[in-house]
């Protein structure tokens, strides 16, 4: 009877590991299809409204290549990304921190909560143009800026988390009497994960973004710089050639670490369920 309830289990798992990776190719063909849909879209388009306004999904296909063959398309690449990752842990560590102190200490959230509405809801624009009257245009000012419109939306996200742990874990630490960082290492974290996901994740998607706009206010190279750079010569080919390279870029990290790690961070939850 256990030998029969043993295969019975095994099966089981193998049909649900066999569905799931029916589901995963379905999403993938779908995902493509729906790409290809877009693009077949635009190549029509096009064709019935030829203009140099409106290039062919071809002629900017040949600009990106030539762009990536001379180099500079990799160089203002590489740059932009540079930008985006040292502003995005920059704004994860200060703004994670800030919102777990917060969420933790009721008296300094009632302090701090109107400065955190304040930042909230200042205009990127805003806090560029700042940046860079007060600190110059320099690397420091761009990264800052960036980082300083992303940390108070982190802020709030690690805020509500820390709100939301279950105060058992917390008890169980006191009656084991864990340290400080083993209570944030072992109850605080793990609690966490989530929430630090989501963060990371909407960081992403916000970060870039303005990171294109503070570079076309101020620095001299980038995407944002090409971009702006493109649009004075009104080469849309070269305009459409370089954001679909940084937004392809950008959603290769989505969905190649972002995603996984929010999957990762909330599968103990789903298996509690």
């Amino acid at each position: 009877m256990t030998l029969i309830s043993g295969n019975r289990l095994s099966s089981g798992k193998a049909a649900s590991g066999t569905a799931a990776e029916r589901r995963k190719v379905t999403g993938l063909v779908t995902m493509l299809s729906s790409f290809a849909t877009l693009l077949a879209l635009w190549q029509v388009a096009a064709s019935l409204w030829p203009s140099r306004s409106f290039p062919t999904p071809v002629t900017v296909f040949d600009t990106f290549i030539a762009e990536t063959a001379s180099g500079d398309l990799p160089y203002h690449l590489g740059i932009t990304l540079w930008r985006v990752a040292a502003a995005f842990f920059l704004a994860m560590i200060i703004g994670s921190a800030i919102g777990i102190l917060l969420g933790s200490r009721r008296h300094l959230d009632q302090f701090f909560n109107p400065w955190v509405t304040l930042f909230l809801n200042i205009p990127a624009l805003v806090i560029i143009v700042l940046a860079y009257v007060w600190f110059g245009l320099n690397e420091a000012a761009a990264i800052g800026a960036v980082a300083v419109n992303k940390i108070p939306n982190v802020v709030v996200t690690m805020r509500e988390g820390t709100r939301a742990i279950d105060p058992r874990f917390s008890e169980m630490a006191a009656v084991y009497r864990f340290g400080p960082l083993d209570r944030l290492r072992h109850v605080v974290l793990p609690q966490l994960q989530p929430y630090f996901a989501a963060a990371s994740r909407s960081g992403i998607s916000l970060i870039w973004k303005i990171v294109l706009v503070v570079e076309l206010l101020g620095r001299s190279n980038g995407v944002g710089f090409q971009i702006h750079l493109f649009f004075q010569l009104f080469d849309v080919a070269a305009i459409l050639a370089y954001t679909l390279a940084f937004v392809t870029v950008m959603l290769l990290i989505e969905f190649a670490l972002v995603q996984p790690l929010e999957h990762a961070s909330t599968r103990w939850r789903r298996r509690a369920a």
